[in-house]
């Protein structure tokens, strides 16, 4: 989808302030209010705009402690893969999933209440995971940068 440098200015203004209400946002963008309802839906009907959703800062709940682990898996089992994932989305403290090309196959990213917390999630749940040749847990200590924001 080909989108101009209006459609940049609203997506920009958005992303910098998502909780704008939608007059403040064509306010922002310097469109009318009708404008930018149809920029809007001309924009998820794209593909563009995927989704609009709240975003829980997991750390204001008591999660103080995150973990990203690196799976290589035993892949002679030719189900290893969606085995392995269909128990790891059952793991309510996992928060992401993704899979790679290379000598990492999966990653999970894991928030705990503390480290007492996350060694029994680490033991009980991430260690029975099926299908694990190899593990590699690394201890989140500071987010640079965290942006959904693109080069618009």
């Amino acid at each position: 989808m080909q989108i101009d440098d209006t459609d940049r200015r609203i997506l920009r203004h958005w992303l910098a302030e998502p909780a704008l209400d939608r007059a403040a946002l064509a306010d922002r963008a310097g469109v009318t209010g009708a404008t930018l309802w149809r920029r809007l839906d001309r924009l998820r009907a794209g593909g563009v705009i995927r989704a609009e959703s709240a975003v829980i800062d997991w750390r204001a709940l008591g999660y103080a402690v995150e973990v990203s682990l690196r799976f290589t898996l035993d892949k002679t089992n030719p189900r290893a893969f969606d085995e392995f994932i269909a128990a790891a989305r059952e793991v309510p403290e996992v928060i992401a999933i993704e899979t790679f090309l290379g000598r990492v196959d999966v990653r999970l990213n894991v928030i705990a209440r503390d480290m007492g917390h996350w060694t029994g999630i680490y033991r009980d749940r991430i260690l029975t995971l099926p299908h694990i040749a190899e593990v590699e847990a690394l201890m989140l200590v500071a987010t640079i940068k965290d942006s959904g924001g693109l080069p618009l």
